[in-house]
């Protein structure tokens, strides 16, 4: 098994409602999803940016570390830029060294299932790598000119930078063809008048857990991060006899790369269609308010954020007996924020499933004969 050893630099001034310690916990998550075991963690708390991501002194703590313990990565808890991820290399004589999103572009890589999903995580890949591929050939430029160094006309440098260009245009064009075909797909859904509810949340929140218990979908489930990346929608009958669509989305993620962002927006217009957004949280999370508050962000940016909100408190067949949830205490602890439903529900066991579905109802039928919310039939 790989081992890594996790590092994360703390600047001072740059603000973050994450505690490092939290932060560097959610990595440590991330890279056993990946199937990698970690072996030691580092924070460094720093007064300004360094060119390394960690000072001088800390990288030859970690390079001794390296060699007592047999470590074959180390990854940071940032996005590196190309000159820290090749000044971090130099210092530590080489060994491999990736950042959170090369992490979690891995774990994509792995998850995604459809054609779809594998097309925008290669495009999020293609994205990431085009700017680091000058560290990469920077040994060719060196060179500069003379015996050896005269070619065809263009530097194996330019050529990749030309090669990775042009998948980057022809998966855009695919993803628009994709992209395409979903919006001709919601259009007849939306002349069928059929609700839409989408469930959206932070990484292992518990919504394919959800998506199985009301829907049997079958969607493929685990205490991983990133377990859905393929959007999988099932038709339910609500209490009423009514039906409605019910979408599972993927999860987000603090410091979620923005090349996977826009790889996925075909993915989450599925939520641009929403009359009813499920948004569930692990209430056994001790930062679920930071996961709240992250998911809501996202929903703003999406232009979203007006729509019928449930938040779903799930996971409470793992509350003990007679305390107040830790993310419970978490969510309080942000503060007041705009007014939203709530309900207490248990995926795995079936608590509080009832109730949601009487919810959804009332929600997306104002009475009988009253007809659908007009957000159903608005186009987005």
């Amino acid at each position: 098994m790989e081992r890594a050893f996790l590092v994360s630099a703390v600047v001072k001034g740059h603000h973050s409602v994450w505690a490092p310690d939290d932060s560097i916990a959610e990595l440590a998550e991330l890279v056993r999803s990946a199937g990698a075991y970690v072996a030691g963690t580092v924070i460094q708390r720093l007064e300004r940016q360094s060119h390394s991501y960690l000072g001088q002194g800390k990288l030859e703590e970690v390079k001794a570390s390296l060699v007592s313990q047999r470590i074959d990565t180390v990854i940071c808890d940032d996005e590196l830029t190309p000159s820290q991820q090749e000044n971090m290399e130099e210092a530590l004589g080489g060994v491999k060294i990736i950042d959170r999103t090369a992490l979690i572009l891995d774990i994509f890589a792995r998850r995604a299932q459809t054609h779809e999903g594998r097309l925008q995580v290669e495009l999020a890949q293609h994205e990431y790598l085009l700017p680091r591929l000058a560290g990469q050939w920077s040994h060719l430029e060196r060179l500069g000119g003379g015996i050896g160094t005269r070619g065809p006309g263009e530097t194996q440098l330019e050529t990749d930078r030309r090669l990775v260009r042009g998948r980057i245009q022809r998966l855009k064009r695919s993803l628009e063809d994709v992209r395409t075909h979903r919006e001709l797909y919601r259009s007849r859904r939306r002349q069928q008048g059929i609700p839409v509810v989408s469930l959206v949340g932070y990484t292992n929140a518990g919504k394919s857990t959800l998506m199985n218990a009301l829907t049997d979908a079958g969607v493929a489930s685990a205490d991983k991060l990133f377990m859905t990346l393929d959007p999988v929608t099932r038709k339910v009958r609500l209490p009423s006899g009514r039906p409605a669509l019910l979408t599972d989305t993927v999860g987000f993620i603090q410091k979620l790369p923005t090349t996977l962002v826009a790889a996925f927006r075909a993915t989450l217009e599925e939520i641009s269609e929403a009359s009813l957004i499920l948004h569930v949280v692990d209430i056994t999370h001790r930062n679920a308010g930071e996961h709240v508050d992250l998911v809501e962000g996202v929903l703003k940016d999406l232009k979203v954020s007006d729509k019928p909100k449930l938040l779903v408190l799930n996971k409470a067949d793992l509350l003990p007996e007679g305390t107040v949830p830790a993310g419970l205490a978490s969510i309080n602890r942000r503060g007041p924020r705009e007014p939203v439903p709530t309900l207490l529900v248990s995926a795995t066991r079936g608590d509080g499933l009832g109730q949601l579905f009487e919810r959804m109802d009332e929600t997306l039928y104002q009475g009988s004969g009253a007809g659908l919310r007009t957000a159903v039939v608005q186009s987005h």
